[in-house]
């Protein structure tokens, strides 16, 4: 009778005659397990071909046009003449999955505050001085800060999209399941301005994002904030300089822009307090109190309107010197600029284009 293994020996290695068997399983769970665990899952534009027809026999389409007709008043013909033969564009959603890669400040602000932006953003001022007078007095908002939109979202008017905003709209509001109930209230809304403007859905240029015009706004901004005023009813924003840059004003005057009061102030290299440390954690929509970051910082910050809160934001610097982040404060007039474009790298670079124009 054989004895009994100690416990505290190994178990018994595989019988020689098992030993590849386990090889080669143990190879075939490496070779099949890790591929699968680094696939990644489709995306959008993985699930459709370019060119695809829309389905317009999908339930979401039916609930669609029959909002269109009961609520809106479109007839069945109009539909079909608006809708009919639209096909995705694969490109738009390729680039809607690339959105969120965002550029550190550091490089991101050359791409806007060029000498060439500088130069024909100063031209501008000059050349419609007259109109800006005029709008700074209906609406209350700095001119340079009018003009560094301007620039920066179209290139003072030329750069206004190649991408055909009805197909654009149906192609997210169809194949981008993320963000597709947003797009359908666009959708809706570029069809009720088309009827307002007396404009062909089908005609429309834009940006991969169904923004459109000088102004790039999308249907929702256009309908809210699009004024005229250049002395007709209509809110041109394709052709009219002064309808632009007074609708541009008039978004910033109802996002609680003040005159000639701060965007920014500086704080240096570090934060020196867990409560603005919280706050740059928190983002865009935290506040805290102006009285705080001077303490804090140590600072003689020019005041804030009304004595409003402002926000913490971290610019990222060049990687190599000697510090990793530069900090400011968010006046108002910045969060204002976020109400645009909810970027706070974008509210900077318009804050500081706009310095530049100003000198």
């Amino acid at each position: 009778m054989p004895r009994p293994m100690p416990n505290n020996q190994p178990p018994a290695p595989f019988p020689v005659f098992l030993r590849p068997l386990a090889l080669a399983s143990l190879l075939l769970v490496t070779i099949f397990a890790a591929p699968l665990a680094a696939v990644p899952p489709p995306t959008a534009a993985d699930l459709v071909e370019d060119g695809q027809l829309i389905d317009l026999s999908q339930e979401k389409y039916h609930q669609l046009f029959d909002e269109l007709t009961q609520k809106y008043q479109f007839s069945e013909d109009e539909l079909q003449a608006i809708f009919q033969g639209l096909t995705i564009n694969r490109k738009i959603l390729v680039l809607m999955d690339k959105q969120g890669e965002a550029k550190p400040y550091y490089s991101y602000a050359p791409m806007f505050i060029t000498p060439d932006n500088i130069k024909i953003g100063k031209q501008k001022l000059q050349q419609y001085k007259e109109l800006l007078d005029r709008i700074e007095t209906a609406f209350g908002v700095n001119r340079e800060v009018i003009v560094a939109i301007w620039g920066i979202e179209t290139r003072f008017g030329i750069r206004q999209g190649n991408y055909n905003v009805l197909q654009t709209l149906n192609t997210l509001f169809d194949a981008y399941p993320r963000r597709s109930d947003f797009f359908r209230r666009q959708l809706i809304d570029f069809l009720l301005l088309c009827r307002e403007e007396g404009l062909a859905p089908l005609s429309i240029q834009g940006s991969s994002a169904g923004a459109f015009g000088q102004t790039q706004f999308i249907p929702s901004s256009f309908r809210s904030y699009a004024v005229s005023f250049d002395g007709d009813a209509k809110r041109d924003m394709w052709n009219s300089v002064p309808d632009v840059l007074a609708s541009i004003a008039n978004y910033l005057k109802r996002a609680n822009w003040v005159f000639d009061t701060p965007t920014y102030a500086d704080l240096g290299y570090r934060l020196n307090d867990p409560q603005l440390i919280a706050a740059l954690d928190k983002g865009r929509a935290a506040r805290v109190p102006l009285d705080l970051v001077r303490q804090c910082q140590n600072l003689a910050l020019p005041p804030s309107p009304r004595n409003q809160p402002v926000t913490i934001v971290g610019l990222d610097l060049e990687p190599g010197g000697p510090y990793t982040k530069r900090y400011v404060a968010g006046y108002p007039n910045f969060q204002a600029i976020t109400a645009w474009n909810r970027s706070n790298r974008y509210a900077m670079v318009i804050s500081e284009l706009a310095e530049a124009l100003a000198h």
